[in-house]
Protein backbone atom coordinates (compact mmCIF):
# COMPACT_ATOMS: atom_id res chain seq x y z
CA UNK A 1 0.00 0.00 0.00
CA UNK A 2 1.18 3.25 -1.09
CA UNK A 3 0.28 6.33 1.83
CA UNK A 4 0.86 9.94 1.68
CA UNK A 5 1.36 11.29 5.23
CA UNK A 6 1.69 14.74 6.31
CA UNK A 7 3.24 16.62 9.04
CA UNK A 8 5.96 14.11 9.24
CA UNK A 9 8.28 16.70 10.80
CA UNK A 10 5.85 16.27 13.80
CA UNK A 11 5.62 13.60 16.69
CA UNK A 12 2.42 11.35 14.95
CA UNK A 13 3.73 12.04 11.28
CA UNK A 14 7.08 10.89 11.94
CA UNK A 15 5.91 7.92 14.01
CA UNK A 16 3.61 6.79 11.08
CA UNK A 17 5.99 6.85 8.48
CA UNK A 18 8.36 4.63 10.61
CA UNK A 19 5.32 2.12 11.44
CA UNK A 20 4.55 1.77 7.74
CA UNK A 21 8.26 1.50 6.91
CA UNK A 22 7.98 -1.51 9.43
CA UNK A 23 5.53 -3.11 7.38
CA UNK A 24 6.61 -3.23 4.07
CA UNK A 25 4.21 -0.60 2.64
CA UNK A 26 5.48 2.49 1.06
CA UNK A 27 5.42 5.98 3.12
CA UNK A 28 5.80 9.27 1.22
CA UNK A 29 6.08 12.29 3.75
CA UNK A 30 4.67 15.31 3.14
CA UNK A 31 5.68 19.05 4.87
CA UNK A 32 6.16 22.36 4.04
CA UNK A 33 9.78 22.42 3.97
CA UNK A 34 12.91 19.81 3.41
CA UNK A 35 13.36 17.17 6.31
CA UNK A 36 16.87 15.44 7.36
CA UNK A 37 14.33 12.44 8.01
CA UNK A 38 15.40 9.17 6.53
CA UNK A 39 12.34 8.41 4.39
CA UNK A 40 11.11 9.68 0.91
CA UNK A 41 9.45 12.77 1.22
CA UNK A 42 7.86 16.00 -0.58
CA UNK A 43 7.65 19.60 -0.37
CA UNK A 44 4.08 20.79 0.52
CA UNK A 45 2.08 23.61 1.29
CA UNK A 46 -1.55 22.00 2.04
CA UNK A 47 -2.91 25.75 2.07
CA UNK A 48 -1.93 25.70 -1.84
CA UNK A 49 -4.86 23.56 -3.52
CA UNK A 50 -3.64 23.40 -6.49
CA UNK A 51 -0.41 22.42 -5.50
CA UNK A 52 -1.89 19.89 -3.02
CA UNK A 53 -3.95 18.64 -6.01
CA UNK A 54 -0.74 18.13 -8.58
CA UNK A 55 1.37 16.33 -5.54
CA UNK A 56 -1.49 13.89 -4.72
CA UNK A 57 -2.46 13.04 -8.19
CA UNK A 58 1.39 12.16 -9.10
CA UNK A 59 1.77 10.44 -5.87
CA UNK A 60 -1.46 8.23 -6.41
CA UNK A 61 -1.36 7.03 -2.54
CA UNK A 62 -3.98 4.42 -1.76
CA UNK A 63 -4.36 6.44 1.42
CA UNK A 64 -3.35 10.06 2.99
CA UNK A 65 -2.57 10.19 6.48
CA UNK A 66 -2.91 14.11 7.46
CA UNK A 67 -1.18 14.71 10.67
CA UNK A 68 -0.38 17.80 9.64
CA UNK A 69 -1.95 20.75 11.78
CA UNK A 70 -1.52 24.59 13.61
CA UNK A 71 -1.30 22.82 16.52
CA UNK A 72 0.23 26.04 18.96
CA UNK A 73 -2.96 26.71 20.68
CA UNK A 74 -1.88 29.54 22.78
CA UNK A 75 -0.89 31.30 19.64
CA UNK A 76 -3.93 30.17 17.61
CA UNK A 77 -5.72 33.23 20.05
CA UNK A 78 -3.82 35.75 18.52
CA UNK A 79 -5.99 37.46 15.88
CA UNK A 80 -3.45 38.16 13.86
CA UNK A 81 -3.05 34.52 13.79
CA UNK A 82 -6.82 33.57 12.97
CA UNK A 83 -6.49 33.36 9.43
CA UNK A 84 -3.27 31.14 9.13
CA UNK A 85 -4.64 28.82 11.74
CA UNK A 86 -7.86 28.21 9.57
CA UNK A 87 -5.78 28.61 6.69
CA UNK A 88 -3.97 25.19 7.64
CA UNK A 89 -6.46 23.24 9.62
CA UNK A 90 -9.54 23.84 7.94
CA UNK A 91 -8.57 24.72 3.69
CA UNK A 92 -5.75 22.55 4.08
CA UNK A 93 -7.54 19.89 4.68
CA UNK A 94 -10.28 20.25 2.63
CA UNK A 95 -7.71 20.24 -0.75
CA UNK A 96 -6.67 17.10 0.91
CA UNK A 97 -9.66 15.75 1.47
CA UNK A 98 -10.55 16.68 -2.50
CA UNK A 99 -7.49 15.33 -3.89
CA UNK A 100 -8.04 12.11 -2.31
CA UNK A 101 -11.40 11.80 -3.89
CA UNK A 102 -10.16 12.79 -7.29
CA UNK A 103 -8.40 9.89 -6.81
CA UNK A 104 -10.49 7.87 -4.82
CA UNK A 105 -8.07 7.01 -1.87
CA UNK A 106 -8.89 6.68 1.80
CA UNK A 107 -8.19 9.54 4.12
CA UNK A 108 -7.38 9.98 7.75
CA UNK A 109 -8.05 13.10 9.45
CA UNK A 110 -6.33 13.31 13.05
CA UNK A 111 -8.32 15.72 15.30
CA UNK A 112 -9.13 15.99 18.79
CA UNK A 113 -11.51 16.55 21.84
CA UNK A 114 -10.88 20.06 22.02
CA UNK A 115 -13.47 19.98 19.44
CA UNK A 116 -15.92 19.43 22.37
CA UNK A 117 -17.23 21.91 25.30
CA UNK A 118 -14.72 20.02 27.87
CA UNK A 119 -17.52 20.41 30.68
CA UNK A 120 -18.79 17.78 32.69
CA UNK A 121 -17.60 13.76 33.61
CA UNK A 122 -19.02 11.67 30.66
CA UNK A 123 -16.55 10.40 28.21
CA UNK A 124 -17.13 11.59 24.96
CA UNK A 125 -18.07 9.14 22.85
CA UNK A 126 -17.10 9.10 19.07
CA UNK A 127 -20.08 10.05 17.06
CA UNK A 128 -20.84 12.45 19.59
CA UNK A 129 -22.55 16.04 17.78
CA UNK A 130 -22.42 18.60 20.50
CA UNK A 131 -19.91 20.17 19.67
CA UNK A 132 -18.74 23.36 21.12
CA UNK A 133 -15.08 24.31 21.20
CA UNK A 134 -13.82 26.54 23.62
CA UNK A 135 -10.83 28.25 21.67
CA UNK A 136 -9.28 29.10 18.30
CA UNK A 137 -7.86 25.98 17.86
CA UNK A 138 -10.72 23.86 18.38
CA UNK A 139 -12.74 25.45 16.28
CA UNK A 140 -10.25 25.48 13.59
CA UNK A 141 -9.57 21.71 14.20
CA UNK A 142 -13.68 21.09 13.98
CA UNK A 143 -13.96 22.90 10.88
CA UNK A 144 -11.73 20.24 9.33
CA UNK A 145 -13.65 17.74 11.22
CA UNK A 146 -17.01 18.89 8.94
CA UNK A 147 -14.73 19.55 5.58
CA UNK A 148 -13.79 15.93 6.10
CA UNK A 149 -16.88 14.43 6.49
CA UNK A 150 -19.07 16.74 3.86
CA UNK A 151 -16.10 16.00 0.89
CA UNK A 152 -15.43 12.44 1.43
CA UNK A 153 -17.45 8.49 2.19
CA UNK A 154 -14.67 6.91 2.70
CA UNK A 155 -12.93 8.64 5.45
CA UNK A 156 -11.11 8.06 9.20
CA UNK A 157 -11.39 10.81 11.83
CA UNK A 158 -9.57 9.83 14.70
CA UNK A 159 -9.41 12.32 18.07
CA UNK A 160 -6.50 11.88 20.12
CA UNK A 161 -5.32 13.83 23.42
CA UNK A 162 -2.66 14.86 25.23
CA UNK A 163 0.45 13.28 22.61
CA UNK A 164 3.65 12.82 23.07
CA UNK A 165 6.48 11.52 20.96
CA UNK A 166 9.69 11.16 20.04
CA UNK A 167 9.77 14.11 17.32
CA UNK A 168 9.03 17.11 19.11
CA UNK A 169 8.02 18.97 22.20
CA UNK A 170 5.45 17.65 24.63
CA UNK A 171 4.35 17.28 28.81
CA UNK A 172 6.77 14.84 29.32
CA UNK A 173 9.81 16.95 27.78
CA UNK A 174 8.34 19.80 29.68
CA UNK A 175 8.34 18.29 33.09
CA UNK A 176 11.68 16.55 33.14
CA UNK A 177 13.41 19.94 31.73
CA UNK A 178 11.46 21.77 34.53
CA UNK A 179 12.59 18.98 36.93
CA UNK A 180 15.82 19.27 36.83
CA UNK A 181 15.73 23.17 38.03
CA UNK A 182 13.04 22.76 40.51
CA UNK A 183 12.47 20.64 43.62
CA UNK A 184 8.74 21.32 43.52
CA UNK A 185 6.41 21.88 40.16
CA UNK A 186 2.78 23.01 40.52
CA UNK A 187 0.82 20.76 38.07
CA UNK A 188 -3.13 21.42 37.00
CA UNK A 189 -5.52 18.38 38.37
CA UNK A 190 -8.84 19.44 37.59
CA UNK A 191 -8.14 18.85 33.95
CA UNK A 192 -8.76 15.09 33.02
CA UNK A 193 -8.16 12.74 30.33
CA UNK A 194 -5.90 10.11 28.87
CA UNK A 195 -2.39 10.45 27.42
CA UNK A 196 -1.45 8.90 23.85
CA UNK A 197 2.23 8.31 22.84
CA UNK A 198 2.78 8.91 18.97
CA UNK A 199 4.68 5.37 18.53
CA UNK A 200 1.30 3.30 20.05
CA UNK A 201 -0.74 5.58 18.07
CA UNK A 202 1.10 5.29 14.41
CA UNK A 203 0.50 1.07 15.05
CA UNK A 204 -3.14 1.86 15.51
CA UNK A 205 -3.90 4.08 12.36
CA UNK A 206 -1.75 1.43 9.87
CA UNK A 207 -4.35 -0.97 11.35
CA UNK A 208 -7.12 1.42 10.26
CA UNK A 209 -6.36 2.44 6.92
CA UNK A 210 -5.63 -1.68 5.99
CA UNK A 211 -8.75 -1.66 6.50
CA UNK A 212 -12.24 0.10 5.56
CA UNK A 213 -13.92 0.50 8.29
CA UNK A 214 -14.42 3.98 8.11
CA UNK A 215 -15.93 6.68 10.79
CA UNK A 216 -15.11 8.34 13.85
CA UNK A 217 -12.78 7.17 16.53
CA UNK A 218 -11.19 7.88 19.60
CA UNK A 219 -7.61 6.68 20.47
CA UNK A 220 -5.02 7.76 23.68
CA UNK A 221 -3.85 4.70 25.71
CA UNK A 222 -5.33 2.76 27.78
CA UNK A 223 -4.93 2.65 31.80
CA UNK A 224 -8.12 4.94 32.68
CA UNK A 225 -8.31 8.86 33.12
CA UNK A 226 -5.99 11.18 35.41
CA UNK A 227 -4.97 14.49 36.01
CA UNK A 228 -2.10 16.24 34.38
CA UNK A 229 -0.77 16.30 37.96
CA UNK A 230 -0.99 12.36 38.23
CA UNK A 231 0.30 12.39 34.81
CA UNK A 232 3.42 14.47 36.31
CA UNK A 233 3.73 12.12 39.22
CA UNK A 234 4.31 8.90 37.08
CA UNK A 235 7.12 10.94 34.88
CA UNK A 236 9.01 11.76 37.63
CA UNK A 237 8.84 8.26 39.43
CA UNK A 238 10.06 6.58 35.76
CA UNK A 239 12.83 9.36 35.29
CA UNK A 240 13.91 8.46 39.39
CA UNK A 241 13.88 12.40 40.11
CA UNK A 242 13.35 13.48 43.32
CA UNK A 243 10.82 16.28 42.44
CA UNK A 244 7.37 16.61 44.48
CA UNK A 245 4.35 17.57 42.27
CA UNK A 246 1.41 19.90 43.87
CA UNK A 247 -1.76 19.57 42.72
CA UNK A 248 -3.62 23.19 41.42
CA UNK A 249 -6.68 24.40 40.06
CA UNK A 250 -6.56 25.65 36.66
CA UNK A 251 -7.43 28.84 38.14
CA UNK A 252 -4.85 28.84 40.69
CA UNK A 253 -2.29 27.89 37.92
CA UNK A 254 -3.44 31.01 35.66
CA UNK A 255 -3.30 33.50 38.38
CA UNK A 256 0.40 32.36 39.27
CA UNK A 257 1.47 32.35 35.89
CA UNK A 258 -0.15 35.13 34.65
CA UNK A 259 -1.35 34.42 31.16
CA UNK A 260 -3.02 31.33 29.97
CA UNK A 261 -4.44 32.44 26.65
CA UNK A 262 -6.55 29.99 25.76
CA UNK A 263 -9.31 27.91 27.65
CA UNK A 264 -8.45 24.12 27.74
CA UNK A 265 -11.20 21.24 28.54
CA UNK A 266 -11.52 20.28 31.76
CA UNK A 267 -12.75 17.15 30.32
CA UNK A 268 -10.63 15.42 27.84
CA UNK A 269 -12.15 11.54 28.47
CA UNK A 270 -12.34 9.75 25.57
CA UNK A 271 -14.80 6.82 24.99
CA UNK A 272 -12.65 3.99 23.26
CA UNK A 273 -15.25 1.22 23.27
CA UNK A 274 -15.55 1.66 19.65
CA UNK A 275 -12.39 0.91 18.23
CA UNK A 276 -12.63 -2.79 19.97
CA UNK A 277 -16.28 -3.19 18.44
CA UNK A 278 -14.63 -2.57 15.23
CA UNK A 279 -11.90 -4.93 16.14
CA UNK A 280 -9.19 -2.66 16.27
CA UNK A 281 -6.64 -4.22 18.88
CA UNK A 282 -6.39 -0.85 22.01
CA UNK A 283 -3.61 0.96 22.85
CA UNK A 284 -1.15 -0.15 25.65
CA UNK A 285 -1.93 1.16 29.27
CA UNK A 286 -0.56 4.68 29.38
CA UNK A 287 1.86 4.20 32.41
CA UNK A 288 3.72 1.28 30.49
CA UNK A 289 3.39 3.80 27.19
CA UNK A 290 5.07 6.59 29.43
CA UNK A 291 7.83 3.99 31.02
CA UNK A 292 8.86 2.94 27.57
CA UNK A 293 9.53 6.65 26.16
CA UNK A 294 11.73 8.03 28.82
CA UNK A 295 13.50 4.51 28.84
CA UNK A 296 13.79 5.53 24.90
CA UNK A 297 14.49 8.44 25.45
Amino acid sequence: MKVLVTGTSGQLGYDVMMELASRGHEGIGADRSDSDAEFEHVVLDITDAEKVSEVVSEIKPDAIVHCAAWTNVDGAEDPDNRDKVMAVNVEGTANLAKAAKEIDAKFMYISTDYVFNGQGERPWQPDDKDYAPLNVYGESKLNGELEVSKILDKYFIVRIAWVFGKNGNNFIKTMIKVGETHDVVEVVADQVGTPTYTYDLARLLVDMIETDKYGYYHATNEGGYISWADFAEEIYKDADMNVKVVPVTTEEYEKKAGKTVAKRPFNSRLDKSKLIEAGFEPLPEWKDAVKRYIEEM
